[in-house]
């Protein structure tokens, strides 16, 4: 659809290896072997699959169990994505061009929506990486013992770690490409920008977290259920809170930083720490605290447990693991920052870090307790953290 093909987004498309012009329409399906690389299937099964996993093991809860926020969870993400995304992707369309200009572009997919500007597998995305963090930090009963907010700190703080690792290995791959000259990009993490680093993998699914825990999750906890038109306008309630928050959180870099992409940064880089250092404190205690919760002669309580979580992480962690293998090479062979190809790489010590915070948080899961007793810690924790 020539008449959407911006000059930012045509640039793009063609650094990537396709034509905007002749990107498909509102559907269109590839062959997966006439791709980029082998690279983009492989991550675009995993991802899918994994999403289509999360969404029965939501559906399956529900109906067994009467607990609707892994459902809430799956489809507020969507709602989110709904809102926000097209106006990344058509800012033209929408009036908003003076203000955000074309951020990125990804490449094609087997399955594209939208003249080559939505693969599947990042609608499929944005539900599956909430779905893990969410309940890794709902296994490890963080929401119960410290409340709404903490809980979903942990989360954004989770859901990063996984992201990351996908985040700093897609423009190597050509798995999409950032607008470099954009401002609302700036300032960059090597090849990521500094904004998607804290915004995207950290502070919303935060929001996301706390509106769904909030809205949901606290109340299916306490044994409530849920009419049809309740769950409805509930999601999307949290698909809209949610949507503001990634506005709301990350104002301090905005308005602080407004003049300065170095201020700018310190800001952002100042919320990032603060997120994981709360995180990473509340989780190591948490851990210690199920690991020796079984007191003798003390009623044991079921513990929340989703083993599709469980396992998923591995295989994700292992698929990505490979990805990274692949890129290796070239990656040690780039010059400034940069491939024999003219693809620009991430950073590798970051992702490793990603990588160890990812499983440290999976095999916690499955080193506590599957039974937790019940102690005076709990009601004073439950009480000093609110909801």
């Amino acid at each position: 659809m020539s008449d959407l093909c911006s000059p930012t987004f045509e640039d793009l498309a063609t650094r990537l290896g396709f034509s905007c012009a002749e990107a498909g329409g509102l559907f269109e399906l590839r062959s997966p072997f006439a791709l980029e690389n082998w690279t983009l299937p492989v991550l675009e099964l995993t991802i899918v699959v994994g999403a289509v996993l999360a969404l029965i093991y939501a559906i399956v809860r529900l109906r067994r169990t009467g607990d609707p926020t892994n459902l809430v969870l799956w489809l507020g993400t969507l709602a989110f994505l709904f809102i926000i995304e097209p106006l990344l992707y058509f800012p033209d369309a929408f009036g908003v061009e003076e203000y955000v200009d074309t951020m990125f572009a990804h490449n094609v997919f087997t399955v594209e929506f939208m003249w080559g500007r939505l693969p599947l597998y990042i609608i499929a995305i944005y539900p599956l990486m909430a779905t893990i963090a969410f309940e890794i930090v709902r296994m490890l009963g963080v929401f119960r013992q410290y409340g709404t907010l903490i809980g979903a700190a942990c989360v954004g703080f989770v859901h990063h770690a996984f992201y990351e690792i996908f985040d700093h290995l897609g423009p190597q791959l050509r798995w999409w490409e950032w607008s470099l000259d954009n401002p609302v990009n700036q300032p960059f993490f090597d090849s990521v920008p500094l904004p998607s680093v804290v915004v995207f993998a950290a502070l919303w699914p935060m929001s996301l977290a706390f509106c769904v825990q909030f809205f949901v999750g606290r109340h299916a906890d306490a044994g409530r259920r849920f009419g049809g038109l309740e769950l409805v306008w509930r999601t999307v309630v949290v698909g809209l809170l949610a949507a503001l928050g990634t506005v709301i959180l990350p104002a301090p870099a905005t308005v602080i930083g407004m003049g300065s992409t170095t201020v700018r940064a310190t800001v952002y880089a100042a919320e990032l720490i603060l997120v994981s250092a709360v995180a990473i404190y509340v989780l190591a205690r948490q851990w210690r605290r199920l690991r020796t919760s079984r007191a003798p002669g003390s009623p044991e309580t079921p513990a929340y447990s989703n083993d599709f979580v469980r396992y998923f992480s591995i295989a994700y962690l292992a698929v990505m693991a490979v990805l990274w293998a692949s890129a290796l090479p070239d990656y040690f062979a780039a010059t400034d920052g940069v491939t024999g190809n003219g693809d620009p790489v991430g950073n590798l010590w970051y992702t490793v870090a990603c990588f160890v915070v990812a499983i440290l948080v999976v095999a916690a899961t499955f080193t506590i307790p599957r039974n937790y007793s019940p102690s005076t810690d709990d009601a004073r924790t439950r009480t000093l953290s609110g909801a």
